[in-house]
C-alpha cells in the first residue's frame, strides 16, 4: 500500500540549497525530517494535504508544482520580502504578479526563489463557494506581543513545549523581544502568574505550559480542575486571549509523546492558537462585529 508522496528536486550547489530551504521556511511551512548520507543531504517540508494529480490540456505555468494556500496575498508578500532583501530589484524580477486564472477560478503566482526552480502559488478566487464568509483568524504574529507561562515541574516535558512555543511564534513573525517566557514552580503557580500579566495590559496573549501526571491519589484532578478554570476564568476575566496548553496525561511517555515524539507538540499548537486568537479579535472589534 501506499504511504506517501516525496518530491524530490535536486539541487547543484549548497549555496542553493540553503537558499530554497530557507524560502520555504520564511513562507512559514512545517519542517520534516532532514537527512544526511554518502556525500548528500536533504531537507523536506510537510503540509496538511499532499495529492499527486494529472492534467490533460494546456499547462501555462512553467512549474509543475503547484502550491494551494489559504492566504495568498500573505504568501506573496512574504515571498516579496524574501528576494529583497536577499537580491533586491534583479531578484524580484522572479516574482510574478498575482493574477486571475479564470478556468480555475482561482489567483494565481509563480515565484523563482532560485534561478532555475520555479514554484507555482495558488488560492481559490471563492474558497467557500457562496457559503457564508466566516471570520477566521490570520497566524502572522507580526506586530503581537505574548508571554508564555510555562512550569519548570516536569520540565523534561515542559521544556519541550516551551521549545516548539517560541518556534511557532518566531516563525509566524513575532520579534524575539516580543516575547516574555516567565517560569513557575508547577501547573498550580500558572493561573495566577497569567492572571497578573493580563492585568498588566502589555501582551497581546499569553500562552500557558505545563504538564501533570496522574498519580495514585485524588491530587491530580484537584490540581487539573483548578489549574483550568483559573486559565479560564483570567481569559474571561481580562479579555486577553489565553492558549492552553497544560497536558494531562497518565504517564510520562503520553506526555513525551504529546510533546513531540509521536503525537505532534502541543506548545506549538498553543502558541499557533494564542496568534490566531489576537488576529480574530482585532478583526471582530475592527469589523464592528463586537
Amino acid at each position: 500500500m501506499i504511504k506517501g508522496i516525496s518530491i524530490l528536486r535536486p539541487v547543484g550547489d549548497a549555496k542553493t540549497f540553503e537558499g530554497l530551504a530557507g524560502f520555504f521556511a520564511a513562507l512559514g511551512f512545517a519542517s520534516g525530517k532532514d537527512w544526511r548520507q554518502d556525500g548528500s543531504r536533504g531537507t523536506s517540508f510537510t503540509t496538511p494535504l499532499g495529492k499527486l494529480e494529472f492534467a490533460d490540456g494546456s499547462f501555462p505555468f512553467t512549474s509543475d508544482l503547484l502550491i494551494e494556500v489559504t492566504s495568498l496575498d500573505s504568501v506573496h508578500q512574504a515571498a516579496e520580502a524574501w528576494l529583497r532583501e536577499r537580491g533586491g530589484d534583479e531578484a524580484l524580477k522572479r516574482l510574478s504578479a498575482i493574477f486571475e486564472k479564470a478556468d480555475w477560478t482561482a489567483r494565481v503566482f509563480t515565484v523563482e526563489p532560485e534561478p532555475g526552480f520555479s514554484f507555482c502559488f495558488w488560492a481559490y478566487s471563492d474558497p467557500l463557494k457562496g457559503k457564508p464568509v466566516a471570520v477566521e483568524g490570520d497566524l502572522s504574529a507580526e506586530g503581537m506581543n505574548f508571554a508564555i507561562v510555562v512550569s519548570r515541574w516536569n520540565a523534561v516535558v515542559t521544556d519541550r513545549l516551551l521549545d516548539a512555543a517560541l518556534d511557532a511564534l518566531l516563525r509566524s513573525g513575532a520579534a524575539r523581544s516580543a516575547i516574555a517566557v516567565v517560569r513557575v514552580p508547577g501547573a498550580w503557580e500558572i493561573p495566577a502568574a497569567a492572571r497578573t500579566i493580563a492585568e498588566a495590559g502589555k501582551v497581546d496573549a499569553i500562552v500557558t505550559l505545563g504538564c501533570l501526571l496522574r498519580g495514585e491519589t485524588a491530587h491530580y484532578e484537584a490540581i487539573y480542575n483548578e489549574v483550568a478554570r483559573g486559565i479560564g476564568q483570567s481569559q474571561q476575566e481580562t479579555g486577553i486571549p489565553h492558549s492552553f496548553g497544560v497536558l494531562t496525561c497518565e504517564n510520562l511517555e503520553q506526555a513525551l509523546n504529546r510533546a513531540g515524539i509521536k503525537a505532534g507538540n502541543k506548545g506549538f499548537e498553543a502558541a499557533t492558537a494564542a496568534i490566531e486568537m489576537v488576529s480574530l479579535r482585532r478583526k471582530l472589534r475592527q469589523g464592528g462585529t463586537v
